[in-house]
């Protein structure tokens, strides 16, 4: 019943690991199922190299139980169902600890909007949790950061089908989309975009934002009203 979905999240697990975005077992590809209600992951701790089809759990959309497979989800899992549950748009959901992202996640600062590599994609900053709170902290921990990002784009006024990546502030990035390979793209992307950010700042500290008008362009020519990049 779930081979399909499960052979989706292999091999997005797969191209995750050829991306570069990650190291050792740290990171993780989900993808959705809405019609059944589940959620394939990536098993926890299982090394890349080592991983199979068959290894994928599928866990149930409401409760978070396993439903099909005998590994034990990624100890993200619960971040994971708390995005889903929340943003019925989703998809996909990536997590990783890539370089430059974690670093900007752990300086626990939104990325500036610099250049119009970032404007193509978002007209705002990318945006950084706060700090979690210690009794949050000793709760549900994976819940808790699954509320982190929910809690920091209802407090900014962001939309998850518009901004589709975010920090969690000491952690590090989660990104997501329709689908699991927008979802790794957006990965891909916001590396890229913080390791922009980071090398501006060491040329020019200080540096201010990009103007408005560009930032305006770039974004309403991929995704405004009269939108022209790309084909029909």
């Amino acid at each position: 019943m779930y081979d399909e979905l499960k052979q989706l999240c292999y091999d997005l697990n797969m191209r995750l690991a050829a991306s570069g975005l990650i190291k050792q077992t740290f990171g993780n590809v989900s993808v959705v199922d809405r019609e059944h209600g589940v959620m394939a992951i990536k098993p926890s701790g299982v090394e890349y190299s080592k991983l199979r089809v068959e290894d994928i759990p599928v866990v149930a959309l409401a409760d978070g139980k396993v439903v099909d497979g005998t590994t034990r989800p990624s100890s993200d899992t619960n971040t994971h169902l708390v995005l889903y549950r929340t943003y019925p748009e989703l998809g996909g959901v990536v997590h990783t600890h890539s370089t430059f992202a974690t670093a900007w996640a752990q300086s626990a600062r939104d990325v500036p909007l610099y250049g119009t590599t970032h404007a193509d994609s978002m007209n705002c900053p990318i945006p950084c949790t706060e700090f979690m709170a210690d009794e949050r902290i000793q709760g549900d921990y994976e819940i808790e950061t699954g509320n982190q990002i929910v809690n920091a784009f209802t407090a900014k006024q962001l939309k998850p089908s518009e901004v589709q990546m975010v920090l969690v502030a000491g952690h590090g990035p989660f990104t997501w989309g329709k689908n699991g390979q927008a979802a790794l793209n957006n990965a891909e992307l916001l590396e890229e975009l913080c390791k922009m950010a980071f090398l501006t700042e060491q040329l020019r500290p200080n540096c201010p934002p990009l103007k408005a008008s560009l930032v305006r362009k770039h974004y309403e020519r991929k995704h405004g009203k009269n939108a022209y990049y790309g084909q029909k």
